[in-house]
C-alpha cells in the first residue's frame, strides 16, 4: 500500500469514525441520567436526514436553512418522545423503559414507511462539498474534512454547556444522584428534556452528514449506525463524552483499516463492530473512560 493510499483510508477513517462518536454522544448522554439506552436515537438520525432532503428538494430551501431547520425538528421530535415515552415510566421497572424505547424505534422505522414510502431517496450535496483538493497523489474531498471539523465544533459546544453553564451542572447532578438533586430545587424533568433535546440535535447533525456522505435517505438509514454508535459508546465507556468521542473514531479506524489491509474481508465489514464489542465486555465492561457503579444496599 503506498503512502497516499493509506493516507486516503486514514482520512475516510475519521470521517466515518467522527459521524460514530457523534451519534454514540447522544446514547450517553441519555444514558448518564436516566440509566437507559434511546434505541430511538439512530430513528431520530433517520428523521433530521429526511427533513433536510424535503426542505431542499419539497420547498426549495437553501441547504444551510434545511439543515438548520432539521436540526431544531428533531430537538422537538426527541423532547415529545421523552415527554410520550420515557417519562411515565421513569419509575416503573427498566424493563418497562427498555421495552418502550424499542417499541418507539420501531413505531418512528414504520411512520417513517408510511410518510416518506420506503424507496430511497437522493440527497442534494451542495457544490462547494463535493469539489475536491489535490495534495500530490492524494486526493481529499471537502466533506471529508467538514464532517471531522464539524463534529469537533459541536463536541465544543456541548463540553461547554455541560461544564461551564447552569443546566450542564444540573445534568451532571442528575447523573449523579436523580433524588438528591430534586429535593435541591432542580427541575428535573425540564433538564432531562433538555438532555434529550441536545442529543437528538448531534443525533439530526450526524444523520444530515451521513446524508451527505452515502447520498441516499430511506427510513432504515439509522439502525446500523445506531448500533455501531452504540458499540463505540460502550467502547469508550458509556456515560462519558469524551469516551464516545475515542470510541467512535476507533470504531471508524477498526472498520476502515481492517477492510484496507484485507480487502478479502469486506463483506465482514459490519461484523468487526460487533466482535469489538464481545471482547469489550469480556475484557472492559465499563470501557476505556467508564466508571463501575456502585449499587447502593
Amino acid at each position: 500500500m503506498s503512502l497516499e493510499m493509506f493516507l486516503q483510508h486514514c482520512f475516510n477513517a475519521l470521517t466515518l469514525g467522527s459521524l460514530y462518536a457523534l451519534i454514540a454522544i447522544g446514547y450517553t448522554m441519555v444514558y448518564g441520567i436516566l440509566r437507559l439506552i434511546n434505541f430511538a436515537h439512530g430513528d431520530i438520525l433517520m428523521v433530521g436526514a429526511y427533513f433536510v432532503f424535503f426542505g431542499t428538494f419539497a420547498y426549495g430551501w437553501p441547504w444551510g436553512v434545511a439543515a438548520i431547520l432539521s436540526v431544531a425538528g428533531a430537538s422537538l421530535l426527541g423532547v415529545v418522545v421523552e415527554r410520550v415515552a420515557y417519562r411515565p415510566l421513569r419509575d416503573a421497572p427498566r424493563i418497562s423503559a427498555l421495552i418502550s424505547a424499542i417499541a418507539v424505534s420501531f413505531f418512528i422505522e414504520s411512520l417513517a414507511v408510511v410518510v416518506f414510502t420506503g424507496q430511497p431517496r437522493p440527497v442534494l450535496q451542495p457544490e462547494w462539498l463535493i469539489s475536491e483538493w489535490q495534495l500530490g497523489g492524494l486526493r481529499i474531498l471537502r466533506l471529508t474534512a467538514f464532517v471531522p471539523v464539524m463534529t469537533a465544533v459541536l463536541v465544543g459546544i456541548l463540553l461547554y454547556i455541560v461544564y461551564r453553564t447552569k443546566p450542564g451542572l444540573a445534568m451532571r447532578a442528575i447523573s449523579k444522584d436523580i433524588e438528591t438533586t430534586r429535593l435541591l430545587g432542580v427541575r428535573v424533568d425540564n433538564i432531562i428534556a433538555f438532555t434529550f433535546a441536545i442529543g437528538s440535535a448531534l443525533a439530526a447533525a450526524s444523520g444530515i452528514m451521513w446524508a451527505l456522505r452515502y447520498p441516499q435517505v430511506h427510513p432504515y438509514m439509522g439502525i446500523m449506525p445506531g448500533l455501531k454508535a452504540f458499540i463505540a459508546a460502550v467502547f469508550g465507556g458509556i456515560g462519558s463524552i469524551q469516551g464516545a468521542v475515542i470510541g467512535g473514531v476507533a470504531l471508524g479506524f477498526v472498520e476502515i483499516m481492517t477492510v484496507a489491509f484485507m480487502p478479502e474481508l469486506s463483506g465482514y465489514r459490519d461484523a468487526f463492530a460487533f466482535v469489538l464489542l464481545v471482547l469489550v465486555l469480556l475484557f472492559k465492561p465499563t470501557g476505556l473512560l467508564g466508571e463501575r457503579m456502585e449499587e447502593k444496599i
